[in-house]
């Protein structure tokens, strides 16, 4: 009997341990699957792996703007939310081509804007868009999908990345990690949020460690830091739009339970880590709270869709946490619509289960993204003037507004005052500064910009309804006048850099003239603005911004030329030195040269004009090229401009002029006359000075031909009285010599451009023709 009880005692066991090593679905985190679902290991049947993407990514916020909306037909949402999306953005309706005709009947009937509802024909497993839509991204400038494993056996939902990678026609990554879109919220600038069910899924399903997961989010998405939390909320579904969401980069929503409800302590948990963790802007979250009553009362508030200017807040069953939840949205998000959607059709909300998950944002791929990483906060330390730096990024490819990149700032809640921004430089970034003010001064602040597409953006979104802030600290008065910077460098043509007098003394100071002393002569290539009519009275405490710019110079300085500007003021002259890059300058169209001489050893020259705007790359048209008039009527010189007119010269190009003596005209005398480009923005003019005994060193045989010219290869000089063919390039290097009556040149390598031929003649005559080699 024993012997017979271990017997079946040793296969229960062994039973127990094949059932053990054998792993069944987690049938909680199975939710919403039927059982043929539950046991389906099929996810990620389709997916393709790929390289992360070359170019810089990020991940755009929810709250960023959205040209539009992406929903599911058959609807999770109510109809009548359809309606008002469609007039906020753009609609895009996943439909199978056999639901379409219902669902256009269903929208129409509904008031849908059907002008701005795009069916996007795909099938589709379910309405939880929000889980398996694509992760829209931006590689540097340019839209891309990232793709990830669905954390549901559910192919055609799996698929939905691709469907859209096509539809947009942009590039879409294969990032190997099992995620879903409820369990991501991201700030728009590196940072993410998941809860630990990112780690839990991949580890069990596919071996993939913490290091590796957090590895994958920085190639791919860009996310650095990535913040992953405890699910407070214990439930099946472990995403975390379930309990929290972004609503700014500084700002977080976070729910909260009454005490007594067991899981309190663990909401209090992830909000108090928050609450202790700096934003990507370099403070602690502003954590906001939403009261939710707990149990079965039905409040999903955390679960709503951010749109641009308007929040869409699911509503619960009791009425005064709907109010205050509305209350704490309006709250966090000055500025904003914030509408409360009820769901009353058959597949209403739940808690676990609401309108963000059924939902998804589609970003503008055209947005104009401000992107002031180094925010002011707290106490300052003192300056005389603070720099605010920000980064414009016009996604759409259009300029920025030059005039319309700028800093409102207000002191002590004084009137906003506005400084415009300057490039600083480095790629896309500007810099503005913040005067005027006083020790312990409170600055409110925030950034503005535009470009020529339309777009425009703040920072913070909410503007001057909830700005950023910091205070200066103490300072006590040198009693000097302050002069600063008193060094200044321009390093583009359009920048403007300031200098500031501040009058710290305890009397009015005058100032009465600005004066720049030029390093080549009275060429005036600074531009001094202020707002004052001088001489101007500066009181005890207040501060005078100078602006200097650039104008246009005659001359072409090489490397950083340096000006003086000298201020005389009623306690003396002050000095601020000015440095400025030479590639910054626009000189406009010159010449490095405008005297030629003609004579025997050059009976013909090769002028040339360069357009010098290499500050603004402004391109300069070359209208036409005349001679001063001769008194016989014939002019003096033929002209053989090197490119048909009129010519656009880009800037930096050069532009060259073959002149060669009409021979008709030479005297016995030196002659001099003048020759002078037209352009749209100057002329130039060259002096010529010929000899007149060119007239018998020029005469030459009729027969003497150069073809072809011009000429992508061979070429052929030839004529009865040739004895010797000389080529030159324009620096004057010899380049090919030969003797002979008929002489065939190959200048299949010989760099392109214009060659001066010399043709010797048998009596010494020396016949100088321009070759152009394509």
């Amino acid at each position: 009997m024993k012997k017979s009880l271990s017997i079946f005692t040793l296969l229960l066991l062994m039973a127990a341990t094949v059932q053990a090593q054998e792993k069944k679905p987690d049938w909680m985190r199975w939710h919403y699957l039927s059982e043929e679902e539950m046991n389906d290991k099929s996810r990620g049947m389709n997916f393709v792996e790929t390289d992360p993407p070359t170019g810089e990514p990020r991940f755009v916020a929810e709250f960023e703007p959205m040209q539009g909306v992406m929903i599911r037909y058959p609807l999770g949402i109510p109809e009548s939310l359809v309606a008002q999306l469609s007039n906020n953005c753009h609609v895009y309706c996943i439909v199978s081509s056999s639901y379409q005709n219902a669902a256009q009947n269903d929208f129409q009937n509904a008031g849908v804007n059907m002008s701005n509802l795009t069916f996007v024909n795909a099938p589709s497993d379910s309405y939880w868009v929000r889980d398996y839509g694509p992760w829209y991204i931006f590689e540097d400038r340019h839209p891309a999908i990232v793709d990830n494993i669905y954390n549901r056996p559910r192919p055609n939902d799996d698929n939905m990345s691709g469907v859209f990678a096509n539809f947009w026609n942009i590039p879409m990554y294969g990032m190997r990690l099992e995620h879903t879109g409820g369990n991501m919220m991201e700030d728009g600038r590196g940072h993410g949020v998941s809860d630990d069910l990112v780690f839990q899924e991949n580890l069990e399903d596919y071996g993939i460690d913490e290091a590796t997961v957090r590895q994958k989010m920085n190639d791919y998405l860009g996310i650095n830091p990535y913040h992953v939390t405890i699910d407070p909320q214990g439930d099946y579904i472990a995403h975390v739009d379930c309990w929290g969401k972004y609503l700014a980069p500084d700002k977080i929503l976070i729910a909260q339970l009454p005490q007594s409800n067991p899981r309190y302590q663990y909401y209090e948990q992830v909000a108090e880590y928050f609450e202790t963790t700096n934003c990507c802007w370099g403070y602690p979250y502003r954590v906001y709270r939403v009261q939710e009553p707990g149990g079965y009362t039905l409040a999903p508030y955390t679960n709503s869709l951010i749109l641009n200017k308007t929040v869409y807040v699911p509503l619960g069953s009791n009425n005064t946490y709907n109010n205050d939840a509305l209350a704490v949205y309006q709250e966090a998000m000055p500025g904003y619509e914030i509408i409360g959607v009820v769901n009353n059709t058959w597949n209403g909300w739940e808690n676990t289960d609401a309108l963000h998950c059924r939902t998804r944002g589609v970003m503008d791929f055209d947005m104009l993204f401000v992107d002031h990483r180094d925010v002011l906060h707290g106490e300052q330390a003192w300056q005389d003037s603070i720099p605010v730096v920000s980064k414009f990024i016009a996604y759409s490819g259009e300029n920025l507004k030059q005039d319309s990149l700028l800093v409102y700032y207000s002191i002590d809640g004084g009137t906003y005052q506005v400084a415009h921004m300057t490039a600083t430089g480095n790629p896309d970034e500007y810099v503005g500064y913040i005067k005027g003010y006083q020790g312990e001064s409170e600055i409110d602040y925030y950034v503005f910009g535009a470009d020529e597409s339309g777009h425009r953006y703040t920072q913070p979104v909410f503007a001057d309804l909830d700005p950023h802030h910091f205070t200066m600290e103490a300072h006590e008065p040198s009693g000097e006048l302050i002069i600063t910077p008193e060094t200044l460098r321009i390093d583009e043509a359009n920048q403007e850099v300031s200098f500031y007098i501040i009058n710290e003394t305890e009397e009015d100071v005058v100032i009465e003239r600005f004066d720049a002393d030029y390093e080549f002569g009275n060429n005036k290539y600074l531009e001094i603005n202020y707002d004052v009519l001088l001489p101007y009275t500066l009181t005890p405490g207040s501060t005078l911004e100078v602006t200097v710019g650039l104008g246009t110079v005659p001359i072409l300085p090489k490397g950083y030329v340096e000006a003086k500007i000298s201020i005389t003021t009623s306690l003396g002259v002050r000095t601020v030195i000015v440095e400025v890059l030479d590639t910054a300058i626009d000189c406009g169209l010159y010449t490095a040269e405008t005297t030629y001489l003609m004579d025997e050893s050059s009976p013909s020259v090769v002028a040339g004009v360069t357009n010098g705007n290499t500050g603004t790359n402004t391109p300069i048209e070359i209208t036409s090229i005349t001679e001063d008039e001769n008194p016989t009527g014939v002019p003096y010189l033929i002209i053989e401009p090197s490119y048909e007119l009129p010519y656009s010269l880009s800037a930096g190009e050069h532009f060259l002029i073959n002149l060669s003596v009409n021979t008709n005209n030479a005297k016995d005398e030196f002659v001099e006359t003048k020759v002078r480009v037209h352009s749209s923005q100057n002329m130039v003019t060259f002096s010529i000075l010929i000899d007149g005994n060119l007239v018998s060193v020029t005469e030459h045989s009729a027969e003497t031909k150069l073809y072809p010219n011009p000429t992508t290869g061979q070429f052929t000089v030839e004529g009865a009285n040739v004895a010797k063919v000389e080529v030159f390039n324009l620096v004057g290097q010899k380049v090919y010599e030969a003797e002979g009556q008929s002489v065939s040149i190959d200048a299949t390598d010989w760099n392109k451009g214009i060659y001066l031929v010399n043709i010797v003649e048998r009596n010494g005559a020396v016949n100088t023709k321009k070759l152009v080699v394509k």
